[in-house]
């Protein structure tokens, strides 16, 4: 396990249980004490978590882990979102993408398709977003338009949020926007932990003739600071083969067009 694999353990371990000691975390990891010491040194200096004596606890940061120490949690479900998702997008959209590891899954599926980078009149696809990542996966490996809405930069995300960006996304119009959130329930729609991407979220709600939302299954049914949209202004989910079937069957009683990936 090399140390950023260890960093993304070690801070899933104190998102779930809030403390650990120096000897919980070697034997769950299986690597020596003077390890897990120099990794909790280092995670204090980024500030991601208090050291005390003889363990560390969460701080406030780990509650909304930055992108970096995220990729490797439901990796294998997000990718098979991600290739779902792009199933949905046709040649010569234009096509809205926040940020977060679902939505960077559904940029690189979209960025292999070859019937979608071509820069014939007509089938070029547009690709708006506010995620620095999904504009930087998408410019290096693909022919698409590519839009960055104004802002700025939430490091947690690379997204950026704000007033700056608002200018732009009111004057475009989205066929299609594919958007991560952090939480999704049939009650209370869609929503996000930090306002200002949520704040964003909902304005490409508002500009989109479509909407389609990507989550994995530990998203549904959860609960999340700030609401991006209603569940009626939603009319696909796409999650993974781990969901509920309660859940699935609630959100497609709701009027949604549910893809299980």
């Amino acid at each position: 396990m090399d140390r950023y694999a260890r960093w993304n353990a070690l801070l899933e371990l104190l998102t779930d249980s809030g403390r650990v000691t120096v000897e919980e975390a070697a034997e769950r990891l299986d690597v020596s004490q003077a390890t897990i010491r120099r990794d909790f040194d280092q995670l204090a200096q980024q500030q991601m978590i208090t050291r005390t004596r003889g363990g560390a606890v969460a701080s406030g940061v780990s509650y909304d882990l930055p992108l970096r120490y995220k990729t490797a949690k439901h990796s294998a479900e997000k990718q098979r979102i991600g290739a779902a998702a792009a199933a949905l997008v046709q040649p010569g959209m234009v096509v809205g993408l926040n940020g977060g590891t679902t939505t960077t899954e559904v940029a690189r599926a979209l960025a292999v398709r070859p019937e979608l980078n071509s820069v014939s009149e007509g089938a070029q696809l547009t690709v708006v977003t506010n995620a620095l990542n999904i504009a930087n996966e998408l410019l290096v490996r693909s022919r698409m338009k590519i839009v960055v809405t104004g802002g700025v930069v939430r490091p947690q995300s690379f997204e950026l949020v704000g007033p700056l960006g608002g200018g732009i996304l009111r004057e475009v119009t989205l066929d299609l926007v594919l958007l991560g959130v952090n939480a999704i329930d049939v009650s209370l729609g869609a929503a996000a932990h930090h306002e200002g991407e949520a704040a964003m979220n909902s304005l490409m709600v508002a500009r989109a003739k479509r909407v389609a939302i990507i989550a994995d299954s530990s998203k549904l049914g959860s609960h999340a600071f700030a609401r991006i949209c209603p569940v009626e202004r939603i009319e696909t989910l796409v999650t993974d083969s781990n969901a509920d079937p309660a859940a699935v069957s609630a959100f497609r009683d709701a009027g949604l067009n549910v893809i299980v990936a």
